[in-house]
Parts: C-alpha cells; structure tokens; sequence
C-alpha cells in the first residue's frame, strides 16, 4: 500500500502489506525458515536466474523481513530497503556497497563512535580512507575536503549526545556538486521527524534497534535507497556498478537494474555475502514496533523537550544540548527539518565533572543505567567512560564530550516521575557537597584554625 494521501500513522500501520494468500492472517507469519521448497526443476532454474521474484534462502531473502523491508522504505520515501542483522551492519553494506581500496570518505565528526572505528580501523584496513569535518555547519570546510578518490559524503541527522541537528539539504547539495551521494544515519530522528530522503540525501541507514523498535527487544539494522542517485553521470567513478566486467550475465548493475543498480548490488554482492542476516522473528519484534512510531516519538520529544528546559534553569548543570532549546546554535535547523521535535536524545554537562556525574547517576531509580538508546524506558549514561571512553581527554574535549556531561534517551514515562528522579541526582550532589564542605570545616578545626561563626551555622544547618 502507498498512497500520498495517507498521514504517517496510516501507513506506520497499514504500509507495504500483502494479505496472506493462503490463510487470511492480518499480521504477516514468522517464516522461521533457512530455505525455500521449489515446485519443480524449472522454478529452482528460474529463481537462481532471476526471473522468478520467490524465495530460495533466507540469508538472501524471507517474506517477514520483506515486510518490513517495504514498510520502512514507504516510511523513508525511499525505491528499496535492506533489512540487516544490526545498525553496524547497515553501516557496512552501505559503505561496501559504494567503496573500494583506495577510495576516500568525507564524514561529520559527530557520529557514532561505532561507525568511526568501522571507518578508521576495519574499513582503514582495506585502504580507504576518512577525513572528518569538525563544524558540520561549515559547507565550506566539507567541500574543501573533498578529493578525486572521494566517494561519498557521511553523517547522522541528530548526532549522539550532543544534539547537534544536521543541514541536510546543505551537505546534500555539497555532495552532489563533487558528483557523491550523501549517506544519512536516520536513527535518532526516524522518518517520523524527518525523512531526509526529501532533503537531499541518497542513502539513509538505520540501527533499528533504537527508536525504530522501541522496546529494546531485539536487534536490527536496515539501509534504504532513495534511488535518486545518477549512477551513470561518471561511470569511471562507479566502475562496480557500471562496468560489465563486475556484473553477472554480461550486463552492468546499472545496464540490467538503472537506478536500482546500487541497492541491488548492496543486497546481492554485498549484504548476501557478508550474511548479515537478521532473525525473521527480530523483523517481526521490529515490525510491531514501528505500527506505534509516531506515538511513540511524539512523546519521547515532549518529555525531552520538557526536561532540557527544566535542566536549563538547574544551577548545578552549565549546559543542556538540546536543540529544541532557543539557546542551542541548532535551534534554526531543529525548527527547519524538525518541526515535530528534536528526538529525545540529548546531553547536559554539570559543573562537578566525573565525580559530580558519578553522584547524580548512581542517585537516579527510574532512569536506567545502560548503554542504548530509542527505548520506551528512559536511559542514562556518561560518555566519557564509556562510549567515548576510547579517545583521549583532547578529542573529547574538542567535540564538547566534557567529564561533567551526562548523556539522556528520554522514554514515554510520565515526565514528572522522570522530573522526580532526575532531583534524586541534583538531591544527591548537593548532599555530597554538604559534606565535603563538613569535612573541610572538620580539618580547619582539628588543625587549630578558627572557623567563622556563621560556617559552623551552616555545617549544622
């Protein structure tokens, strides 16, 4: 089903479905298979030929994930989807799917730390090569930093933690003048709060893991298409789709596919290879969520959105990266591509750094202490120990990742119990302050020195 007429929330629901032939089931079955029976000689022939649209392998292919394969690419505007087995996984189809060694990769420097070691470390490995641009704002700095071997423009429309909203039209435009497709981490944002495929971008990636699902049941990643991309302009440049040599049957990607050359290499050549499979049972886990996307989002930003102004006027915290806020140096592109919110993951720094977030962290009840995001439960962490643990104090600190910031996925808990538990944190630095300025006050007086009348009144006050 896809019909322009219908809102978000219709085809979150009703998008992509093929009704059962055999039973009537509404909800599409769990084809827990590794493979396909054929009808006879001439079916197995024509399926492994390509004439025949079954299924023959599920490491190629399975109705279940089909389904959510075509709802996500409707959801993203996108011509096809690639269901894959995590987020990594989607990241490393679609860089595969455009790179060899020797090429060269222009990136935001505010992404997930696990795509850069995919691009620093694994993909290094094999001769390619990444320079980051440190602004993302700055369409200048991508353009200069572009060379002959480059391939493709990368970023993430809400980087994590800092908030800090991607120009997607801009660096699209970029990309396109240097004859690259732009390729887009949707993650955080979803296509519920921003479709960048309508911006600009060419390709958009998801860890399906996170906001796509929701409940933190399972893992999954998908790359979509949006299958505007020109191949053919400079077929020099994509040799793997353009050439014959690189094709199967004697004909080029491009020749036998037009604008689905790409995304049927990443399926066939890249992701079938590698296998990054997902569980059809995972695609159905992730299906179910995506029925309640909008729902979902639209609370996660309000009670975001409510916190960050909250913290915002907490005298303990320096600063709240959120977008949402008018302070934020991202509000005009929030208000630009995020009309309906700026998702719900978000930093804010307190001015005690590690031993401050120590204290408010271990305070929280409700707030779960882990390392996810895009969950109904709200999570919270501190990313200089551990995400962004791998870098050194100076790269940290150039990309504002202070010992005092405390990151936040906000979940769909009411917000005054979230309010509630995140006082318990400030309840608990102030505690810790009372008595370090107790113990202070303690020393001066077994030292022999004087204490003020009025410290002592307060000590204990």
């Amino acid at each position: 089903m896809a019909n322009d007429d219908h809102g978000f929330a219709t085809e979150q629901v009703h998008g992509g479905f093929v009704p059962d032939a055999d039973h009537g089931a509404r909800v599409p079955a769990i084809h827990m298979s590794s493979g396909f029976l054929f009808d006879d000689f001439d079916q197995a022939r024509d399926r492994f030929a390509g004439t025949d649209d079954g299924y023959t392998y599920t490491r190629l292919g399975n109705p279940t994930n089909a389904d959510v394969e075509r709802r996500i690419a409707l959801l993203e505007r996108g011509a096809e989807a690639i269901l894959v087995s995590s987020g990594q996984a989607a990241a490393t189809v679609a860089f595969l799917g455009l790179l060899q060694a020797g090429d060269h990769v222009v990136s935001a420097q505010s992404i997930y730390e696990g795509t850069r070691g995919l691009l620093l470390q694994n993909l290094g490995r094999l001769g390619i090569e990444v320079d980051f641009v440190a602004d993302a704002r700055d369409l200048d700095a991508w353009a200069a930093a572009v060379r002959p071997n480059t391939k493709l423009f990368f970023a993430e429309t809400i980087p994590n933690p800092k908030n800090d909203v991607l120009d997607i039209a801009g660096v699209a435009a970029t990309a396109h003048r240097a004859g690259v497709p732009l390729v887009v981490d949707n993650t955080l944002a979803t296509p519920y709060l921003v479709r960048p495929v309508e911006h600009g971008a060419d390709i958009v990636i998801h860890s399906a893991s996170k906001f796509l699902s929701g409940h933190g049941s399972g893992l999954g990643g998908v790359v979509v298409d949006g299958g505007t991309f020109d191949w053919s302009v400079s077929p020099e440049r994509w040799t793997h789709l353009t050439s014959p040599e690189h094709a199967l049957g004697g004909r080029s990607y491009v020749d036998a596919h037009g604008t689905r050359a790409y995304v049927v290499y990443a399926r066939d050549v890249i992701s079938s290879r590698i296998g990054p499979t997902p569980s059809p049972f995972n695609a159905f886990l992730l299906r179910q969520g995506i029925e309640t996307l909008s729902l979902r989002i639209e609370r996660h930003s309000q009670n975001a959105l409510a916190i960050a102004q909250w913290l915002d006027q907490q005298p303990e915290v320096t600063s709240v990266d959120h977008a949402g806020l008018a302070s934020s140096p991202f509000h005009d592109l929030a208000e630009r591509y995020l009309p309906r919110g700026a998702g719900s993951v978000f930093a804010f720094t307190l001015a005690g750094g590690e031993p401050a977030a120590r204290a408010f962290i271990d305070a929280v009840q409700l707030f779960s202490r882990m390392t996810h995001l895009g969950d109904v439960r709200s999570l919270i962490l501190h990313p200089a120990t551990t995400t962004h643990a791998g870098r050194t104090p100076a790269e940290r600190a150039a990309q504002g990742i202070h010992d005092g910031l405390i990151r936040l996925s906000v979940g769909i808990e009411d917000v005054a119990d979230l309010l509630r538990d995140l006082e318990r944190g400030f309840a608990a630095l102030r505690g810790a302050e009372q008595h370090a300025q107790g113990d202070s006050l303690t020393e001066l007086q077994s030292l022999g020195h004087t204490v003020p009348e009025q410290h002592v009144i307060a000590e204990e006050i």
